[in-house]
């Protein structure tokens, strides 16, 4: 893993004009209070990485930007920011248009850093207990289907046994690695809008 990828540079540059000064701010301000901080792509989008553990992420669609930290529920510094603010999944930020839509300096360095702080505590985020008819979507998954409009969509009015099977494949992956690879795979299915077993299903 890179300090600085390339990949997010791609990724940048293929956004779309408005969102490039916007991500360019935020790459750099995460740089500038976390120098731990490295980059990487997961989901489609850039995530930035601090002691083997997501900080937090930015993605940029064709009319905003959102950015969040993994960690956000359990950070006071967020949950003051993001009060008064329209949220949408793990992006609690809201739906960023230009840079007086983003956080102060000042403010962004006190959520960068108390988010270090978590990470070095060892706070992992929590993960919700599933009710008896319908599991509750982990942050990771939510925000992944927020970057694939596509497959969030079949996902949202599919059937509550098609989207348990899928949770249930992503959080019982063992490492974090795993767990990647089957959130990707899930994607590229649920677009298709195939079930988790299609491949054994009649046909």
């Amino acid at each position: 893993m890179e300090k600085y990828s390339p990949k997010i540079d791609t990724y940048i540059e293929k956004s779309q004009d408005f969102a490039k000064p916007i991500l360019h701010y935020i790459r750099e301000t995460v740089h500038e209070f976390c120098p731990d901080a490295e980059e990487t792509m997961k989901w489609s989008f850039p995530h930035f990485i601090y002691k083997g553990k997501n900080l937090c992420a930015m993605a940029s669609f064709k009319q905003h930007c959102t950015f969040g930290f993994w960690l956000e529920k359990e950070m006071k510094t967020m949950q003051e920011i993001t009060q008064n603010i329209e949220k949408n999944s793990m992006f609690s930020l809201g739906k960023i248009t230009g840079m007086e839509d983003l956080p102060s300096k000042p403010q962004l360095k006190k959520a960068i850093k108390e988010a270090m702080e978590l990470t070095d505590m060892g706070v992992t985020m929590k993960k919700a207990s599933p009710s008896k008819t319908e599991m509750e979507v982990p942050d990771y998954f939510q925000s992944a289907l927020h970057a694939h409009p596509k497959a969030s969509d079949i996902f949202k009015k599919a059937a509550p046994s098609f989207r348990k099977e899928y949770i249930a494949w992503v959080t019982e992956a063992k490492t974090e690695a795993t767990r990647n690879k089957r959130l990707e795979q899930s994607l590229e299915w649920i677009a298709e809008g195939k079930g988790r077993n299609w491949k054994y299903q009649k046909k």
